[in-house]
């Protein structure tokens, strides 16, 4: 199985050194040899076009594989379990408050009451996350392919917050490529991309809830974007330049619209777009601190349903806003043209 894999990398990504191959092949019989190597390229040929899904088959459940369920589904990421301790510090919440304008300090005490008690979260188990947010292409898929109809209007930004009747994801107030994330898709949009993602990837009859696909967790998303650091953000404890787009963010892209996926630099998990961009769904229900929070990684639903979690901020975020701790509140109904998300998948 490991020498598959290694040769279905080397013909699809190339990604192998040979010698690595050469190696592995050293250690067992020419006749071995031979039938492993005749077989695993075989593998690598057997789905024309489609090295992802059989490099799928080989590592998808090996942590830090990616992986993708069919040629529109997202690109996935095998996450590893593990702990670690969700919300912000008072030390982490006077450094910002320091870095800040005079006129954003209250904001930020105010805003940091909901990043606390800080506590110990468990990730019982792995699970797959999507590589990128959900890119305007890939809405366009399921779109295209279900005939999802939503009802225009969005809450654009432009330096104040207003509503477009006529705004939609096509049409978010700025020009984006089909590698943009998808925004202006309220929480119920993105559930109902899950749901066509299950029915793709399960052959059922009709699109459901139920199956692997979902929208991340609270909990999940924050484990994941700090991708086993322990700073503000994962490249460290203060902003810097270039690492994303959000207001004096150092990027073209700060404060006047989103970046294509992919721009800036991944995570430790190999995760991109986690902080700025666009602010993320997630499952949970709204809550102001996190008193009684679950602490096994699972989604908190009681509290303000109406309301869902979104994080990792945006492209219209000062950087306080940006850090992995950082947690904002939504109608799950509305519209916001620097709100997305990404999904997540149990394996």
């Amino acid at each position: 199985m490991l020498l598959r894999h290694l040769v279905l990398r080397q013909r699809c990504v190339g990604r192998l050194a040979l010698t690595n191959v050469e190696l592995i092949l050293m250690e067992i019989s020419n006749i071995e040899r031979l039938l492993l190597v005749v077989g695993a390229l075989a593998a690598a040929t057997f789905y024309e076009g489609g090295c992802e899904l059989a490099l799928a088959q080989t590592s998808g459940s090996e942590t830090g594989s990616v992986f993708r369920d069919c040629p529109n589904c997202p690109e996935m990421v095998v996450l590893p379990k593990g702990n670690f301790m969700m919300g912000s510090s008072q030390e982490e919440t006077d450094r910002e408050i320091e870095a800040a304008s005079s006129s954003d300090k209250l904001f930020i005490q105010k805003s940091a009451l909901t990043e606390k008690p800080q506590h110990d979260v468990t990730i019982n188990s792995r699970f797959a996350l999507a590589k990128f947010p959900i890119t305007r292409n890939q809405f366009a898929a399921f779109v295209e392919e279900t005939g999802y109809a939503q009802a225009p209007g969005c809450i654009l930004y432009s330096l104040q917050y207003h509503v477009s009747p006529q705004a939609d994801w096509r049409q978010p107030g700025f020009h984006q490529t089909d590698l943009d994330p998808a925004v202006c898709v309220s929480w119920q949009d993105a559930k109902a991309y899950v749901g066509w993602l299950n029915k793709k990837s399960t052959s059922s009859s009709a699109s459901t809830d139920h199956g692997p696909y979902r929208l991340p967790t609270e909990a999940e998303w924050e484990y994941a974007a700090r991708g086993g650091t322990h700073t503000a953000r994962w490249w460290g404890d203060s902003i810097g330049r270039l690492n994303a787009p959000c207001a004096r963010c150092g990027s073209k892209w700060d404060q006047k619209q989103t970046a294509p996926v992919g721009s800036f630099q991944p995570n430790p998990f190999g995760l991109y777009d986690l902080l700025g961009n666009v602010s993320q769904w997630t499952e949970d229900c709204w809550n102001e601190s996190y008193i009684r929070a679950p602490v096994d990684g699972g989604p908190w639903t009681t509290g303000n349903c109406d309301r869902r979690v979104g994080r990792g901020a945006s492209w219209t975020a000062f950087p306080w806003l940006v850090r992995s701790a950082a947690r904002s509140g939504y109608s799950r109904e509305n519209r916001y043209d620097y709100v997305g998300f990404r999904v997540a998948k149990t394996l």
